[in-house]
């Protein structure tokens, strides 16, 4: 055969490949936004044994509840076009019988972020602020500003004075420089009776957004652990404590918290690793009232998340390292101990950490950053007192067998003051991705109500 006829077949084959590429993409589904539910439905509820079924091995010593739960399941409203994905990333709280979380859409260099309120009570979701709404229509961006928050990194927390306290982060860290005019992002406040927001602060770091977060309920002290801008004066991650009330900074320094930091209500103390993910670090605290800049505990301990403060003056920590760590901080003596490993079968990236309200158990997911389906979406219950691993309810593969939906990865949960109710904020994807890929186009939510017998005292 000469070169011409292969010159020619050649063609003929690059074309014919051309054409079934063209093909292939012109075949691959779009998917609708908004995502929504059979029949028109804004909610669903679930009771059943699949999910006590496990897709994967698990470590030893690990046990599967005999009770599922009852499950309700819903979408976020408002995902009416593609996000970046549409995501959570920030925690949520609880006040009563409601229950506040945040999303957004992850756009660059403007996005946007919307917190929710959800009512277990009418079993409804309600938008109560739109970033981008909210921010241009109280002309709070500067002109020559390109840049609006498209997400809510940091916790959604509730105030004495009834306000919910968040603030601002970036989409892409490539947007939040001199070109785009950057000056730093804000710190926001809620009110979920009246529906009005307000800006607490603008830019209190110079040209660094604020992804972590902690709030003195009493005191009204924001404290933030910042991520820095490209052209930041100072660069890193710093520590800020911000008084709400008097609208002043008390302090801003280096070495802050990158993901998360321990409240102590009962003292007004917060404490933190400096710098990192969580992994295990020194321990530092402040206290608005006595420290005129943060000090050395003494001890090292690994913080990736934590639980708010349990009545007896305990916060549950875990790291972020090869064991997932779950560690035991005494406010009163400030001293730390580990209680066990939180890994159920192979991940170990867990960013959300509730205790009930009795201080028995914990609840939290691993593969918080995706992966989770790997290992059925897993709710994992770890008894304190016994130090032992249950999980309550596989969620994966259900929800996609019946709904098309596939929960893998989760960055907001908690549990209610009855220790019912355990709300869990996820990350996901309605296409049928293969098992182990983590493609989250968009966020719902869960109600896991956790049979009475499943944390009874025994």
């Amino acid at each position: 055969m000469n070169r011409y006829w292969m010159a020619s077949i050649g063609l003929v084959c690059a074309l014919l490949g051309s054409t079934a590429g063209a093909q292939s993409k012109a075949a691959k589904p779009t998917l609708p936004y908004p995502p929504s539910l059979p029949d028109g439905q804004t909610i669903v509820t679930d009771h059943s044994d699949d999910f006590l079924k496990p897709v994967s091995p698990l470590v030893d010593g690990v046990a599967i509840a005999k009770t599922a739960p009852r499950i309700d399941w819903m979408y976020y409203p408002g995902q009416d076009y593609p996000g970046k994905p549409w995501s959570t990333w920030g925690d949520g709280c609880v006040a009563g019988t409601k229950y506040y979380s945040a999303i957004g859409d992850h756009h660059s260099p403007r996005g946007t972020a919307r917190v929710f309120e959800y009512d277990s009570v009418t079993k409804q979701l309600r938008t109560l602020i739109d970033l981008k709404t909210f921010l241009t229509a109280s002309k709070a961006i500067p002109d020559g500003m390109d840049y609006c928050p498209a997400k809510i990194h940091s916790r959604v927390d509730i105030g004495s004075d009834g306000w919910l306290y968040f603030s601002g982060h970036r989409g892409s860290p490539r947007t939040t420089d001199d070109k785009h005019g950057f000056l730093g992002d804000w710190i926001f406040r809620t009110h979920p009776d009246s529906g009005k927001s307000e800006i607490v602060a603008a830019f209190p770091v110079e040209k660094h957004c604020l992804p972590c977060s902690v709030l003195d309920p009493q005191r009204l002290v924001y404290y933030a652990g910042t991520a820095h801008g490209t052209n930041a004066p100072a660069q890193g991650v710093q520590f800020l404590a911000y008084d709400a009330q008097q609208k002043k900074v008390l302090y801003s320094g280096p070495n802050g918290p990158a993901r998360y930091m321990l409240f102590a209500n009962s003292t007004g103390t917060v404490y933190y690793g400096p710098g990192g993910e969580g992994a295990t670090a020194p321990l530092m605290k402040f206290h608005p009232e006595k420290d005129k800049a943060p000090t050395p505990v003494g001890i090292e301990i690994g913080c990736r998340s934590a639980t708010q403060e349990v009545g007896d003056g305990m916060i549950y920590t875990v790291s972020r390292d090869d064991d997932a760590t779950l560690w035991a901080f005494n406010t009163k003596t400030e001293k730390a101990e580990k209680i066990g490993t939180a890994i159920v079968a192979k991940h170990n990236y867990i960013t959300t950490l509730d205790a009930d309200p009795t201080g028995r158990f914990l609840y939290y997911i691993p593969g918080a950053h995706g992966g989770a389906m790997a290992e059925g979406s897993p709710v994992v219950q770890f008894d304190i007192r016994k130090r032992t691993k249950k999980v309550i309810a596989f969620l994966h593969p259900f929800y996609q067998a019946k709904y098309g939906y596939t929960p893998d990865g989760c960055f907001s949960s908690a549990v209610d003051p009855t220790g019912e109710r355990l709300y869990v904020t996820w990350n996901g994807t309605r296409s049928s991705a293969p098992r182990g890929s983590s493609t989250w186009e968009s966020v719902t939510l869960t109600v896991i109500h956790i049979p009475t017998s499943e944390r009874e005292s025994q």
